[in-house]
């Protein structure tokens, strides 16, 4: 009886230890944030990426002016993406590599990128290009790739600011 115990908790520790050193899985409730660029800088904004799939992602970027411009914010966050030049600015035709290809920006009745604008903890729909986009500390670009059908689309989750970083 003993012995059966034994192996009994035994296994119930080894659970417990896998649970405890598998690594979290990405939601799509909350952007995923570890660690900001440039942190020391007085300023910090971010951008927010939610895939089609529901997956989302974020980045920080801090600066020393009052404020960045959204291609510098895109620049320097790290994030892979693709943009083509219109007259009135630049399109998002592909952000953290979604879609896989493109040969353009806005195929019919294909997903497309909303972009959003995160002012005092509330997002509100561009009405420009992100190169249009002027942020002050703890302001955001929000993108969700969406589909093409969707006229009104959902913001991506709030940014969440780092501590230290931007409140």
């Amino acid at each position: 009886m003993g012995a059966v115990r034994n192996h009994f908790f035994a296994g119930i520790a080894l659970v417990l230890l896998v649970a405890a050193c598998s690594s979290p899985r990405a939601t799509s409730s909350a952007a995923q944030v570890t660690s900001c660029i440039n942190t020391g800088a007085p300023h910090h904004a971010y951008v927010v990426v939610q895939h089609l799939s529901g997956a989302s992602l974020q980045r920080c970027v801090g600066f020393n002016s009052a404020m960045i411009d959204g291609q510098t914010l895109m620049d320097q966050s790290g994030l892979q993406y693709g943009a083509h030049e219109l007259g009135s600015g630049k399109a998002m035709c592909q952000v953290d590599n979604e879609p896989a290809q493109y040969s353009q920006c806005f195929p019919p009745k294909q997903p497309y990128w909303a972009l959003f604008v995160q002012q005092h903890g509330v997002w509100s729909s561009s009405p420009g290009g992100f190169t249009d986009a002027k942020l002050h500390d703890s302001e955001a670009l929000g993108w969700h790739y969406v589909p093409a059908a969707e006229s009104n689309p959902a913001p991506p989750p709030l940014a969440r600011t780092l501590p230290g970083a931007g409140a």
